[in-house]
């Protein structure tokens, strides 16, 4: 069975950096665009950032030029690097992956099961 199995968060002060993994697990042959939501209490889960299979990466505006999205075919990884993290990054960070080619054949949407993410003032 495939999953996403999410690490790296945790507490951390306002202008510090966290580094989030997300690790592809089961018999995979090829994994599509992957990325990162988030979602803060009361708010709706949004993207935070997305890489493609060729290494075409996007983020919201408020994360641009703070966060890095990137990814390692052979680990089955795609990483998160967090810089000069604001009190408003405070949230779940999930992963996901649109499409994999798995020993079972293709599965698509894949999400993990999230990793907190604590920013004090």
């Amino acid at each position: 069975q495939v999953q996403l199995v999410e690490s790296g968060g945790g507490l951390v002060q306002a202008g510090g950096s966290l580094r989030l993994s997300c690790v592809a697990s089961g018999i995979i042959f090829t994994i599509g665009d992957m990325g990162w939501y988030r979602q803060a209490p009361g708010k709706q889960r949004e993207l935070v950032a997305a890489i493609t299979s060729g290494d075409y990466t996007t983020y919201a505006d408020s994360v641009k030029g703070r966060f890095t999205i990137s990814r390692d075919n052979g680990k089955k990884t795609v990483y998160l690097q967090m810089n000069s993290l604001k009190p408003e990054d405070t949230a779940i960070y999930y992963c996901t992956v649109d499409r994999m080619t798995t020993n079972r054949g293709h599965q698509y949407n894949i999400w993990g099961q999230g990793t907190q993410v604590t920013v004090s003032s």
